[in-house]
């Protein structure tokens, strides 16, 4: 069906791409209709579920595009939302026509009062402002009405930034009695012998014992107390004030960087997101970010920048990337000029947008790029030249880790993403990856594996049967359907297992997609215990990218993008699908999630959930207490309690984010503020759980780290992460109960390569 799809919209699309649009001007109205047509006709025709173009899909659509344009509604009036509103049927003839006044109108007014807007904060903040008066704002901004004039819009703007300073003003207090206590407590010590409170800290300086003192305060750090001058509350508020003035100010600064196709961008989005939640435009750029993120990796000098104040900055290097080796670029560093190998000049990007400076810094493998910078720790002014490679994001990648408790070892391996290179399906993926970790925790002699999916938003569908492969001896994993046709069944197709063990696999909320697929095929064969929330986060369907470029004969008009588009769901193969209900687990675990609305079901145009045939397999053998080790699970996790007070929170968390009414007069909010404090001080415990056990990086990573002290630190944090967590605890002690038949194991295939 794709491929047919694909031929038609090819075939019609021809003419309009030498419709007689030759500008390259990237704002040009005529790429604007062009991509309407292009977009508009690969929905009818592609979408799983496609909608019909009429006036109840362009009220949605209306209400969902104003609605993003100013969600705190501090910019249009309601005069102006009357205007728009004679175009909130009409969007679909719009869409036919090719015909974008509608934008054109809300664009342009929404330019025209961002800058009006401009005057409002500069005039309220040059202001004291009154924390004695007793008045509330509530900050559910969906329940407000639009301003009926600039008065009220500025009387607004006022309330909002009165609420944002005074929680600076709140801080900025409260930091400064932190302050007058230590100084206070320094003088008092100051009085004392040096032998009674003093003791030498690691590095072998005087320090104060902070079980005497209230907090270990360094000498050097005693004369900055002890020199301590308050400032009054009348400094304190026009510090707050002013510091709600720069972020604004910064706020602006990125505003006006956005270009008109960054906004059509966003009514585009309103349009196919009516199809489904996870049907969307890619604006080029959009597109780089989405490759990088499915692949893990780009090409480039491996650092991450940030924009302030028109400079742009390093704000990392990215551990094993060109700019890392080579040791000369570091975070904090300005880069002020960019300069390509076949370049005679330098660029100045001073100024520029951080996105199109970004284009100029990366570029392919190999190729040299010379960056001229002034170094943070000296401010000096450097050329430092880097050959772009192959950056890969380390956070991407499965990662493993053994375990000790008592004197067995397990293996953990944890899989943030599934994912893969869309442009070449040779390299590094997933699959691959889990694979490798798999053997290396043999060699460790593991008695069992975790599997933690917790957090991990999918990726590829094709890691996914390969990965469920590596786990069962042959059988379906999944069946996918496209509208209109039978469901195809995705099978492991291999008779080797390259792990018969014990096996665990964590989820939660968020653990959606190709996480739910390979959670629910392990279910389903009853191969692994599933431990985590109610239901993970119910995300049944498939999209495809489709380059829109791709079908242009002709294209004048430089990049179009590309569409994420759902052509198809999938179904567990016992014939139900995940979408909107997600994987049940085994054993529920409550976590911080659990109570906030977070998954498909709470999305806007969710697809349906629904059910086939189940596919034809067998239950696999190799445990014999499935079902006891699951109650025995249950009966510890009610129990349990930490768990309890991690249900408590939850419950606390919803709560406080349905609270929406907060005070304008500081007495009231500092009193609101300590009554949140006083509720939080019960949640504690929550950060001090110890598990017990002990986790260890495997040999190769031990290697890894004599060089790479980025990764060594990263691993460390991980493992002090996992020695607190309650549910990696659980997973290890079911890994403990479950039992192994060892007369109907399957023979294990060592795989080596």
């Amino acid at each position: 069906m794709i491929k047919n799809f694909k031929v038609i919209v090819l075939a019609l699309l021809l003419s309009a791409a030498s419709c007689g649009f030759t500008t390259n001007d990237l704002d040009d109205p005529g790429k604007d209709k062009l991509l309407i047509s292009l977009i508009s006709f690969v929905l009818e025709r592609g979408h799983y579920d496609p909608k019909e173009f009429n006036d109840d899909f362009s009220e949605k659509v209306y209400d969902s595009y104003v609605n993003s344009l100013d969600p705190l509604k501090r910019y249009f009036l309601q005069s102006d939302i009357d205007e728009f509103a004679k175009y909130k049927d009409q969007i679909d003839d719009q869409i036919r026509n090719e015909d974008i006044a509608f934008f054109d109108l809300t664009y342009n007014r929404l330019r025209q009062r961002m800058e009006e807007s401009k005057s409002f904060y500069t005039d309220i903040l040059d202001k004291p402002f009154d924390y004695n008066k007793d008045e509330t704002i509530n900050t559910d901004y969906e329940a407000l009405g639009y301003a009926k004039n600039k008065k009220e819009l500025k009387e607004r703007w006022g309330q909002q930034l009165k609420f944002s300073a005074i929680g600076t003003y709140f801080d900025k207090k409260d930091e400064q009695r932190q302050m007058e206590e230590k100084r206070d407590g320094v003088s008092a010590n100051a009085k004392k012998k040096p032998s009674e409170d003093l003791l030498p800290n690691k590095r072998g300086e005087m320090v104060f014992d902070e079980s005497k003192t209230g907090g270990t305060t360094s000498s050097t750090d005693n004369d900055t107390i002890k020199n301590f001058e308050p400032k009054t509350d009348k400094e304190l508020e026009a510090d707050a004030r002013e510091l709600t003035k720069t972020s604004l100010k910064e706020y602006y600064d990125f505003a006006d960087e956005l270009e008109r196709k960054d906004y059509f961008s966003v009514y585009i989005n309103a349009i196919v997101e009516e199809f489904d939640p996870h049907t969307y435009y890619l604006a080029p750029v959009d597109k780089d970010r989405f490759d990088m993120q499915m692949s893990g990796q780009f090409q480039g000098i491996g650092a991450r920048l940030f924009k302030k104040d028109n400079s742009i900055s390093v704000s990392e290097i990215i551990s094993g990337g060109p700019a890392w080796r080579g040791e000369e670029l570091e975070e904090g560093d300005i880069i002020l000029k960019v300069k390509q190998q076949d370049d005679e000049a330098a660029t100045s990007i001073a100024g520029m947008r951080l996105d199109d400076a970004v284009e100029l810094i990366k570029g392919p493998k190999g190729t040299k790029v010379t960056l001229n910078v002034k170094k943070k720790t000296d401010g000096s002014i450097q050329n430092i030249t880097i050959t772009r490679d192959v950056v890969e994001l380390e956070e991407t990648y499965a990662k493993s880790s053994t375990v000790k408790k008592d004197e067995r070892t397990y293996g953990v391996i944890n899989l943030p993403k599934f994912y893969f290179d869309m442009e070449d399906f040779d390299k590094r993926n997933a699959a691959s990856d889990i694979k490798k970790e798999i053997i290396r925790l043999k060699e460790q002699d593991v008695q069992g594996l975790v599997l933690d999916l917790r957090n991990n938003g999918g990726g590829s569908l094709s890691t996914v049967v390969d990965i469920a492969g590596l786990f069962i001896k042959d059988g379906p994993v999944v069946q996918v359907k496209s509208n209109g046709e039978n469901s195809e069944i995705l099978k492991d197709r291999d008779k080797s297992i390259l792990w018969d063990g014990p096996l665990v696999i964590l989820v939660n909320e968020i653990s959606a997609s190709a996480s739910e697929i390979l959670a629910a095929a392990m279910q389903d064969y009853k191969r692994a215990v599933i431990i985590g929330s109610k239901q993970t986060y119910g995300k049944g369907t498939v999209q495809n990218v489709y380059d829109l470029n791709r079908w242009l004969r002709q294209n004048d008009m430089g990049d179009m993008g590309a569409l994420k588009i759902t052509t198809q769901k999938f179904y567990r193969i016992n014939g139900g699908s995940t979408q909107l209900e997600g994987v049940k687990s085994d054993v529920v675990v409550p976590d911080k999630y659990s109570y906030i609305d977070i998954g498909e079901k709470d999305l806007d145009n969710p697809l349906p959930w629904d059910k086939i045939e189940p596919a034809d397999y067998d239950i696999w053998d190799g445990y014999i207490d499935y079902d006891q080790t699951i109650k025995n699970s249950k009966a510890r996790m009610a129990k349990n309690q930490q768990l309890q007070l991690i249900e408590q929170n939850a419950k606390w968390i919803k709560s406080k984010q349905d609270d929406t009414i907060w005070p304008l007069n500081y007495t009231a909010y500092a009193k609101k503020v300590a009554e949140n404090e006083a509720e939080a001080k019960q949640f504690d415990g929550l950060g001090k759980y110890e598990n017990g056990l002990s986790f260890k990086s495997l040999p190769y990573e031990d290697e890894l780290f004599k060089q790479d002290t980025v990764l060594k630190e990263k691993r460390d944090r991980w493992h002090e992460s996992l020695a607190k967590d309650v549910y990696m605890e659980e997973a290890i002690n079911v890994l403990e109960d479950l039992k192994v038949n060892n007369i109907k194991r399957s023979k294990v295939a060592d795989i080596k390569n």
